[in-house]
């Protein structure tokens, strides 16, 4: 691993923890430099702003879930054709997958959780520009699947599935993973019942 590699990884692996202990607003670029051991130059030099520092730690993560989810959805529209069931699993099943990973993941969700929070005008436009894409191909899919569904109703629906979705990566609400269950099972029942609920909300 270079040094710059490292060094920016660093960067990258401080700031997402103190977002998800703080929130963006909160969190000074002293206080990342601190936690990873590098001077404000380093942040500079590759990030030039806390904006940048903060899209970054979203394409970190996100890069790879959206190339997740696209392929998924391209192997499920060529093998299971008009299966609305099939479609929601690539949107699902690569979310949870990030939360239940084991380099950071929990703490990603939690900034994920601050995004929501803090109305973030800049991280959501963004955000949009980058991931806008990945939402138009799943509506595309589902709306194929549900004709006669209108498009601000699918729009409405796939926007509820998002936050039902954060709220399962999160491991909130009432199902907690029973004893001797682990996480693999659980995060597979989680998308389970979660796809069963999606799919009836849009046939709805």
């Amino acid at each position: 691993m270079s040094t710059q590699f490292s060094t920016k990884e660093r960067i990258l692996g401080a700031a997402e923890e103190l977002f998800a202990q703080q929130g963006f607003g909160a969190t000074s670029l002293r206080q990342v430099t601190s936690r990873a051991d590098v001077n404000i130059a380093a942040v500079n030099y590759h990030f030039g702003s806390k904006e940048n520092l903060v899209n970054e730690v979203f394409r970190r993560r996100m890069d790879d879930m959206s190339d997740h989810r696209l392929s998924m959805l391209n192997d499920a529209r060529a093998q299971r054709p008009g299966e609305l069931e099939a479609i929601l699993a690539a949107f699902v099943e690569p979310a949870l997958a990030l939360a239940a990973g084991r380099n950071g993941g929990g703490a990603f969700i939690r900034v994920i959780a601050r995004a929501y929070a803090e109305q973030n005008d800049g991280l959501r436009g963004f955000l949009s520009e980058r991931y806008g894409h990945v939402q138009r191909e799943f509506a595309r899919a589902i709306a194929d699947c549900v004709p006669g569904l209108a498009k601000e109703q699918l729009y409405w629906r796939l926007d509820f599935l998002g936050g039902a979705l954060t709220y399962a990566m999160a491991d909130f609400g009432l199902i907690r993973r029973p004893p001797g269950v682990d996480e693999q099972t659980h995060r597979r029942r989680a998308a389970e019942e979660l796809i069963r609920f999606a799919a009836a909300g849009f046939r709805s």
